[in-house]
């Protein structure tokens, strides 16, 4: 996979869905205009998130379940939030100590400061220069929300990155573990340790419109005031001459026939979609939406192939607002050719005041446009003051669902990368089994490198999707574990190894994860895995009516696990992009029923179940599918049916299966993958890496 999307997810996509046959939006880009109208109070995530079984019969379920106490005892290790730690006095922090220095200044005045993980387009992964909740915490993870009064400083995170978050926070901070019982919200914690009256600053441009909404309405219910600070983010006040600059890299054409679609024709349809809704114009604001509407790539992002940079559309023009040293000739005729003029970066606001002025009816997606936007927009709307003037259309946009459903193009991108990829993932493999067998001391980020270098090598490679995460032993249970140089661990032959990786190559975007053992696991770590196999199996299998939003899948792949009492504290699927993000929505497979995006032909998500026990080992097997119509010998209703195309093919470790848990079904459906994995991959590899893809795909067979 990539790093699996946590419970909640990434974008809060709460607006009502349309229906499937309304889906085909870039063919034609018509939908139900219902899924556009703002729901009442929509709950917002303060920090980004992203993201076992049923048997073939009742006999091999029961056998499955009565089983389970004859192979291990029940868990020993204890959950990260039960073991007793010594907490010392809060250390002397400078950082927070001069950001707490400019909370007095008169142009400020504020009791708090807020400081979310995202940048001004909501992105999940952000240039290293936007990571101020990183630098003013010390916490890396991708998810998480900083809170600094004059006295306290507290850091939300999700179950992710719990493990995460206890090492890599000093004694000043106060972990808050989301989502767990008792464990208040960022406006709730406000509320208890604030006096009413009280000020708290945010920076703008770092909140969706919904997310700065939702906080003002939860603090005022201790008389709280909410206070924009559009001129000056205080983080980068203290951060100054450290801070990292913006890479200047060029933005790049996105070939037609990866594609699959010119840009007049999505202009097009969009447009159609504008004045049918009775807008006058959209602001796009999510980088992925830019560079997917306009067949753009860039590299202003880690592992993200977008560039900084907001579009407005209207019905007769466009404006794309980005730093025009990025744009070359060659993509400036490009955008010539659509009609598309460019303006600064930084002229965005500027341009919304004179939308403004001019009368005009803005599509916003409060979910995802900052609250800089909308909250000048309307200013100026009440500045100007005219009965009839111009009123926001508070609806999703439009391109977030075009973009989930890929056209025939990308999947066959998808495809064709997945299997370059499959073959630098045999090589590695190859590799690495036989370094572990010769008794090389390799540290995780070893490991982590040579894979890089194994996916350089492939065609059209151009970046990693997002960090590997290379997990040996009880790093592994760390679920977006990030190994560092100078703190990672050595392999460790004896315990499992979790590796979770990704590709971003010039056709597709690739996200896979392997659990294996070098030595021999025990009965335990043996159960856990084929428990999570079993769910993995579930989800691939899966057939289910048009209309199904993802959240009714999710029990699939934990039903196994359930059988025993587990569970895993992320998504069971998120959405990829094609050529684009590794986590994409609205689409998701979560027990957070909120998101009600049916999946539809053509959507990507992941499959990843997992199980993680704290500071032992951790276990996810993940792939990716896509969504394809399945002929079923009966259409009740006249309903059609889903389920799922398998992109990724490289095998699943065979040693870490307890044979006796799996039904005779299932092994079937490992060994046909097996089956699949080396007729399609075993053209592309020769010498060991094609003799370890052999020994790797041999069937099993149940005695």
């Amino acid at each position: 996979m990539m790093r699996p999307f946590s419970l909640a997810s990434p974008i809060n996509f709460t607006h009502s869905a349309p229906s499937l046959n309304l889906y085909s939006i870039f063919t034609k880009f018509k939908t139900d205009p219902s899924i556009y109208r703002k729901q009442s109070r929509i709950t917002p995530q303060y920090f980004t998130v992203r993201n076992s079984t049923t048997s073939s019969s009742s006999s091999s379920s029961s056998s499955s379940s009565s089983s389970s106490s004859s192979h291990s005892p029940p868990i020993s290790a204890k959950p990260s939030s039960q073991i007793k730690r010594t907490r010392t006095e809060p250390e002397l922090d400078e950082k927070l100590k001069a950001l707490r220095e400019l909370f007095s200044k008169p142009e400020f005045g504020i009791d708090a400061y807020v400081i979310p993980s995202q940048d001004a387009h909501q992105s999940e992964f952000i240039a290293d220069c936007y990571k101020r909740r990183a630098y003013i915490s010390g916490f890396t993870g991708s998810s998480g929300t900083a809170v600094v009064t004059k006295d306290k400083a507290a850091l939300w995170t999700d179950g992710r990155y719990f493990l995460q978050a206890e090492q890599q926070l000093n004694s000043s901070w106060i972990l808050m573990r989301a989502g767990n019982p008792g464990v208040p919200t960022t406006g709730e914690w406000l509320n208890q340790v604030l006096a009413p009256g009280g000020r708290v600053g945010i920076d703008p441009f770092l909140f969706s419109s919904d997310a700065a909404e939702e906080l003002k309405h939860t603090i005022s219910g201790n008389n709280l005031n909410l206070v924009y600070l559009y001129d000056l983010n205080l983080v980068d006040k203290i951060w100054n001459g450290s801070r990292p600059k913006l890479t200047n890299k060029p933005i790049r054409i996105h070939d037609l026939k990866y594609a699959g679609l010119d840009v007049a024709s999505k202009l097009s349809s969009l447009r159609a979609e504008l004045i049918d809704s009775g807008s006058s114009a959209i602001v796009i604001s999510m980088l992925d939406e830019v560079a997917w509407l306009l067949n753009l790539r860039g590299s202003d992002v880690p592992h993200s192939p977008v560039m900084y940079a907001y579009l407005i559309v209207d019905v007769d023009s466009a404006k794309l607002f980005i730093d025009d040293s990025k744009v070359k000739p060659e993509v400036k005729d490009h955008l010539n050719k659509a009609g598309i003029e460019l303006k600064p970066y930084d002229s965005i606001l500027s341009e919304i005041k004179s939308l403004a002025a001019q009368g005009a009816h803005l599509w916003l997606d409060s979910s995802t446009v900052n609250a800089a936007i909308v909250e000048t927009y309307n200013s100026a709307c009440n500045l100007n003051g005219k009965p009839g003037g111009p009123t926001a259309f508070y609806r999703t946009s439009p391109i977030a669902f075009a973009k989930a459903v890929k056209n025939s193009a990308e999947l066959e991108g998808m495809r064709n990368s997945h299997l370059r990829d499959a073959a630098a993932l045999a090589e590695f493999w190859a590799w690495l089994e036989e370094e572990i067998e010769n008794g090389m001391k390799l540290t995780e980020v070893d490991v982590a490198d040579k894979l890089l270098e194994f996916r350089s090598k492939q065609t059209g490679f151009l970046d990693t999707s997002f960090d590997t995460i290379s997990g040996s032993g009880a790093n592994g249970a760390i679920i977006h574990y990030k190994p560092e140089p100078e703190s990672c661990s050595i392999m460790d032959p004896t315990k499992l190894f979790l590796l979770d990786s990704g590709a971003q190559y010039v056709d597709g975007t690739t996200d896979i994860t392997r659990t294996v053992h070098f030595g021999e696991p025990t009965a335990r770590e043996k159960e856990c895995f084929t428990r999570v196999l079993q769910g993995h199996i579930a989800l691939d299998e899966a057939v289910f009516p048009e209309n199904t939003p993802g959240f009714v899948l999710d029990a699939f792949a934990r039903s196994s696990l359930w059988k025993i009492g587990l569970d895993y504290r992320h998504g069971t699927g998120h959405g990829v992009g094609a050529a684009l993000n590794v986590h994409e929505g609205p689409q998701g497979i979560s027990y957070r029923y909120g998101n009600m995006t049916p999946l539809q032909k053509g959507m990507i998500v992941s499959n990843e179940p997992g199980y993680y026990e704290d500071h032992a080992f951790g276990i996810r097997i993940e792939n990716l599918l896509s969504v394809k119509e399945v002929d079923t010998p009966n259409r009740f209703g006249g309903t059609e049916y889903l389920g799922f195309e398998k992109l990724t093919f490289v095998p699943i470790q065979t040693k870490l299966v307890d044979l006796p848990l799996l039904s005779v079904a299932e092994i079937d459906w490992l060994n046909t993958y097996h089956l699949e994995v080396w007729e399609k991959v075993s053209p592309l590899v020769d010498g060991s890496a094609r003799e370890w893809l052999w020994n790797n795909t041999r069937p099993l067979v149940k005695q």
